[in-house]
């Protein structure tokens, strides 16, 4: 039984949890282990029917193609499985690979660990014994950890440029709520935004593209596969709304709904959260005037749509005010230029005061 590809952005995934133990007969279809992505935790099931073997330790690096488990018929005598998380034998205390990097991770030391009193230490007791302890430290969560490999990812491979446009903003946030009647599904900047730059597709395709693996060629998509951001609190959350430019503003203010009940759970799939070739990221808390998204790794750009702040122009000689908003754009500069990211946002803004036009 070997990893599966879960998505085309991870080379390697984490597993995080084994559902069966060693010596487990198991049907084909049963969950048996958790793997960890950058975007999900995702269960894979057992392919064959039989007792399963595990072959990767917890918290190990595995990628796609790697040997996770055999499954077949139990052995006379069978060998015991050791690993990192298992040893077969020990004097004292053990400290598993994954327990020894907690400790150096949240500064826990061997004293401490040693009075927990276990014969084995692992990762789990170093995380417990450092938020019992007056060590200030908090774990973080699964999704968090998971958004700092991919900003890591990111920041490590990406070299990123960033262009803002201030963009006024009246006409579409009084559209929002007529067409919100319209469709009767809220639709909000968000909504607006997705469906501008999912009309951008064709008139600028590297903006959706991908760099190939020689650094030579761009990768060009056949659809905008758009990512919004959702952060509720418990982490962030990047669901796709997939082939937007075929969909109507009803269907894709229906699935952004969709994903703001799902954000709220934690239950998104990974179907959701894969395949995104842009993103948009959302910056709406008050008072929020410019932000600048890190580029998701396997996409070209991220959208940052900040609240819209009123402020004072001259419109003849005549003081007024008006709702402005900084729309910026991070880009990979391998792929996009200053010129082309400046050209992206005058025409964003041509295709949003469309769509708020639209009856």
């Amino acid at each position: 039984m070997k990893v599966p590809k879960l998505n085309n952005n991870d080379d390697t995934y984490v597993l995080v949890e084994w559902l069966v133990e060693t010596g487990t007969e198991v049907k084909e279809g049963d969950p048996v282990a958790v793997l960890e992505t950058s975007k999900s935790a995702e269960e894979v099931t057992a392919d064959a029917t039989g007792v399963l073997r595990q072959q990767v330790a917890l918290m190990a690096d595995c990628a796609p193609g790697d040997l996770l488990a055999t499954i077949g018929a139990p052995a006379a005598n069978p060998a015991p499985i050791v690993s990192p998380e298992t040893p077969e034998s020990h004097s004292g205390p053990v400290i598993t690979a994954p327990a020894r990097a907690a400790m150096d991770e949240l500064g826990v030391t061997e004293e401490q660990v040693a009075a927990l009193g276990v014969n084995v230490v692992r990762r789990a007791d170093v995380e417990r014994l450092a938020a019992e302890s007056s060590v200030s430290t908090t774990p973080l969560s699964k999704v968090q950890q998971a958004v700092g490999r991919a900003v890591t990812l990111s920041h490590a491979t990406i070299p990123a440029a960033y262009a803002v446009l201030d963009m006024p903003l009246d006409d579409e946030l009084a559209a929002t709520r007529r067409l919100t009647k319209q469709v009767r599904r809220p639709v909000g900047l968000a909504e607006l935004f997705v469906m501008a730059v999912a009309r951008l597709h064709a008139e600028f395709p590297l903006f959706f593209a991908t760099l190939g693996d020689d650094r030579t060629k761009a990768v060009l998509s056949e659809t905008a596969n758009v990512g919004v951001t959702f952060d509720t609190g418990e982490g962030l959350y990047v669901p796709v709304v997939h082939d937007a430019g075929s969909k109507s503003l009803q269907e894709v203010a229906t699935r952004l709904m969709e994903y703001r009940v799902a954000a709220m759970k934690n239950d998104f799939s990974a179907a959701d959260l894969a395949g995104a070739n842009i993103a948009v990221t959302l910056h709406h808390d008050g008072g929020i005037t410019l932000a600048i998204p890190f580029i998701f790794p396997g996409t070209a750009c991220a959208l940052a749509v900040t609240a819209p702040q009123e402020v004072l122009h001259l419109d003849g000689g005549e003081v007024k005010a008006r709702q402005v908003a900084h729309i910026g754009l991070a880009y990979d500069h391998r792929l996009i230029n200053g010129r082309d990211a400046a050209r992206f946002l005058n025409a964003l803004q041509r295709e949003t005061k469309a769509l708020a036009a639209t009856e």
